[in-house]
């Protein structure tokens, strides 16, 4: 299992508690109509929502599998940096208390998902 146990089991149960609701609720549909169509992505903004959803569970699926930890974080990390600018760049940083809605939340999944493709840091290959 390693090191990165915790952090993998962490950020499984954010991905699957940040994706089952929508799923449900109608949410991952509402967000495709209601605001990727809106702004440009007619008639794919719903396939666009659900493929990122589905992307979501996978990668909650191969975190507790340990398995594609580099393939699968490269693609959350694209789907986290669009989301920032897409959807919480405009409220600023703070998730709560200074703000809401903002990035700080999503830079910090992002340095998560670095650390389990770099546990060591990165090298600076030195001449």
């Amino acid at each position: 299992m390693g090191n990165s146990f915790i952090l993998r089991i962490a950020l499984a149960v954010i991905f699957i508690m940040h994706s089952m609701p929508g799923v449900f609720n109608n949410g991952v549909n509402d967000f495709g109509n209601l605001y990727l169509n809106t702004i440009g992505f007619a008639p794919f903004g719903v396939l666009i929502a659900w493929l990122i959803k589905l992307s979501h569970v996978a990668t909650a699926i191969l975190l507790l599998l340990n398995k594609y930890i580099k393939p699968v974080s490269i693609i959350t990390i694209l789907i986290l940096i669009i989301g920032i600018f897409m959807v919480h760049l405009p409220d600023g940083w703070y998730v709560v208390g200074g703000g809401r809605n903002g990035v700080e939340f999503n830079f910090l999944l992002i340095a998560a998902f670095l650390t389990l493709m770099y546990p060591d840091g990165f090298k600076i290959k030195k001449n």
